[in-house]
């Protein structure tokens, strides 16, 4: 016989649970993502893609103001979202949109790992408390990056229909955030 105080319960838990996935969802459609602060990832989460080109917008606010405790580190860049590819760990090969706050300015950068070794460069800066528009188109021998129609290509490690993962937003090098960092992701037909 079924407990109907049990039923109510794993009922009322469902729901609970859906309306609280749901408020992660703003009126918008961007999705919040906290990095605590004393941590490094936004969340745990792996979730596969065979997208070869993923476009999103995001948004920073001022809790993407920081210093990092040994200067040295405040260079370092920090990863906002992209995806693994070729079939391999993402320390091997990947490509993401990475930001740092740097000379008093936010700026997106590329940020690639090929064959275990990872490169970036500046892409451009960009405002606090707006929408920025970015792309990530995988083609077959290169990757093209764009943040608000500024594009740059790297060459890509493998061709098309290689298996991917995503990877979320995600602070460092080796320091960890100094404070909670909130950033807003709305990715276009996920």
């Amino acid at each position: 016989m079924i407990d109907w105080r049990l039923l109510v319960s794993i009922m009322m838990s469902s729901v609970l649970m859906t309306q609280w996935a749901c408020r992660k969802i703003d009126d918008q459609g961007f999705k919040s993502y906290v990095i605590k602060e004393g941590k490094h990832r936004s969340t745990v989460k792996y979730k596969r893609t065979w997208k070869n080109v993923i476009k999103f917008q995001t948004i920073f606010d001022e809790s993407a103001i920081y210093n990092t405790e040994d200067s040295t580190n405040q260079a370092d860049v920090n990863k906002l979202y992209g995806v693994s590819d070729c079939n391999d760990h993402h320390l091997q090969s990947s490509i993401r949109i990475g930001w740092r706050w740097y000379n008093d300015n936010l700026e997106l950068l590329w940020f690639k790992h090929f064959n275990g070794n990872f490169s970036f460069g500046k892409i451009k800066d960009v405002n606090l408390n707006e929408v920025i528009n970015c792309s990530i188109e995988l083609g077959e021998s290169k990757y093209i990056v764009s943040v608000d129609g500024d594009t740059i290509e790297t060459n890509r490690p493998c061709g098309l229909n290689q298996g991917r993962y995503y990877l979320y937003p995600y602070f460092g090098g080796n320091e960890k955030a100094p404070h909670d960092i909130k950033i807003k992701i709305k990715e276009e037909n996920p």
